[in-house]
């Protein structure tokens, strides 16, 4: 009778390992070696050089930071599909409208903003370039991912220049990969 109940328990643990792996082939998965190396996921396609870095304190509104701040919130607008809302980051919102049609064939839309670009200045207008990246997914199930640069332009504070053309906007979105 001891036998038969040994032999049983011995059936019953030997279909328990059969159907989990035991804690030591989980553990060897985790632990990095010569054999099996341990590498970060690869950066996904056509994707901006590393994300805006969070601020260390208030952002001064003329600074290239607050310029990539504003295509920020531009992403954070488009995601929530408050298209109105984010034509008035634009410099013109015809501009905004037309190149929002690129989006009219995705059921979802995100932006992740890359390494700010150095102010450039030209014709009494401070200039930064924001490399971006917009992906999602298209309303037929597929995703998709495309690169782009944001321009985004404010007037120098010039005699007789007004709050609004002092502020950052989005002068134009350039669409480095086809849609």
């Amino acid at each position: 009778m001891r036998s038969n109940g040994f032999l049983a328990m011995a059936l019953l643990l030997a279909g328990c390992s059969q159907s989990q792996p035991n804690q030591d082939e989980n553990f060897s998965l985790l632990v990095p070696n010569a054999a099996n190396p341990v590498r970060p996921p690869p950066p996904p396609a056509h994707s901006p050089e590393p994300s805006l870095a969070e601020p260390q304190g208030e952002i001064d509104p003329k600074s290239a930071e607050a310029a990539g701040q504003l295509v920020q919130h531009y992403g954070a607008l488009i995601e929530q599909g408050r298209w109105t809302d984010s034509w008035k980051l634009w410099s013109s919102a015809a501009a905004a409208r037309q190149f929002d049609r690129n989006w009219r064939n995705d059921s979802e839309i995100h932006l992740s903003v890359g390494k700010l670009g150095e102010p450039e200045g030209a014709a009494g207008s401070i200039y930064v370039t924001v490399p971006v990246s917009f992906y999602g997914k298209t309303k037929a199930g597929g995703s998709f991912r495309t690169a782009a640069e944001a321009i985004v332009r404010r007037v120098n504070d010039v005699p007789g220049s007004t709050g609004e053309q002092r502020r950052w906007h989005i002068e134009r979105v350039d669409l480095k990969t086809a849609r």
